[in-house]
């Protein structure tokens, strides 16, 4: 029986690691401790978990500033807190920023994934009440043609620097079940939105370029197509899988929401405007079509079959709702990574 006690959260300042700790305090049952992770790079805010640690701090939640590729530190701190669990989001996860300075993605998705791993094989020593949980990414599997879905069988086809490092720390994280028996299952997600999302992404850059009213860049025709999950049904997923996933499983995590980018940021232009009083073709005269990304794949979509099947998953958020309540919020100023 899984414990699931002392969650080590790698990454927790970020986007997604963030929204999973105030997922875990605000909508389950647990009664644990999260402990939390980051190096605070560029896309990690400690005020993104302000009001959890004012509520939960130095009882239940507790931060750590590290290095995930620092094995002594990593030790250290299963050793400090005893733990039981780990929820791996780390990782250096924008494209663009991989194909001009591959280096980092390679240390921090590759070596620091590595470095995780270590630690718990040698802190757990062959424990069976104990999970690592590796969170990676749909790009993995390469691209689609217009037609058919990533399921969790599909072939790695990495294209770019970033999804090769992701594809390598998820093989990594499968052989150390395999080569040592250390409990791992892992989980490879579409394109995440919501919240405390750093404003390098899509959806969050063009909100706050519109509000700015700077140009809202879109690659090549703007026709690649991106399956979009809300960051809260993405976390629900997670919280079921640490429950009751099989070891060694990979799970598919997707919103069975495709949109081209063009037609989205369509969307993202009539939703700003209907929430900041303007026409709903006010924002639309700002995109900008630029030079197409290197590698850019044409069509991610993901079959959510074996999740929904197996864990009784389901997206509980409509795009519609989701959409609104993230425009909603970064246009009132509450993302702390922007002010």
């Amino acid at each position: 029986m899984r414990k699931l006690t002392n969650i080590l959260v790698t990454g927790g300042a970020g986007f997604i690691g963030s929204n999973f700790i105030r997922y875990l305090f605000k909508n389950t049952k647990f009664a644990g401790r999260v402990i939390n992770l980051d190096k605070l790079t560029y896309a990690g805010n400690l005020e993104n978990l302000a009001d959890i640690d004012k509520e939960y701090g130095n009882n239940r939640y507790f931060f750590e500033k590290g290095d995930i590729c620092d094995y002594a530190r990593v030790c250290d701190i299963f050793k400090k807190y005893s733990i039981d669990t780990v929820v791996h989001f780390a990782a250096e996860s924008h494209v663009d920023r991989s194909i001009h300075g591959p280096k980092d993605f390679i240390q921090t998705n590759i070596v620091g994934t590595f470095t995780l791993l270590e630690a718990a094989r040698e802190i757990w020593a062959g424990r069976d009440d104990v999970l690592f949980h590796h969170i990676s990414t749909d790009e993995v599997y390469g691209s689609l043609g217009d037609s058919g879905y990533f399921t969790e069988d599909t072939p790695y086809d990495p294209r770019s620097p970033y999804s090769a490092s992701k594809a390598s720390s998820d093989h990594l994280a499968s052989a150390y079940f395999h080569t040592y028996g250390l409990p791992v299952t892992i989980s490879n997600c579409s394109n995440n939105y919501g919240p405390y999302q750093f404003p390098e992404k899509l959806i969050p850059l063009m909100i706050l370029n519109m509000m700015d009213g700077k140009p809202l860049p879109v690659y090549g025709d703007g026709k690649n197509v991106r399956d979009w999950l809300y960051v809260e049904d993405h976390c629900s997923a997670i919280w079921l899988i640490l429950q009751k996933g099989r070891l060694c499983e990979t799970y598919n995590v997707g919103g069975e929401n495709e949109w081209e980018n063009v037609k989205l940021v369509n969307v993202l232009c009539e939703k700003v405007a209907e929430a900041t009083g303007k026409d709903k073709n006010h924002y639309k005269k700002l995109i900008t079509y630029v030079k197409d990304r290197l590698g850019h794949d044409k069509r991610y979509a993901i079959s959510c079959d074996k999740i929904k099947s197996e864990l009784a998953w389901r997206q509980e958020k409509t795009f519609e709702d989701g959409l609104g309540i993230t425009v909603d919020w970064y246009i009132k100023g509450q993302d702390p990574v922007v002010s």
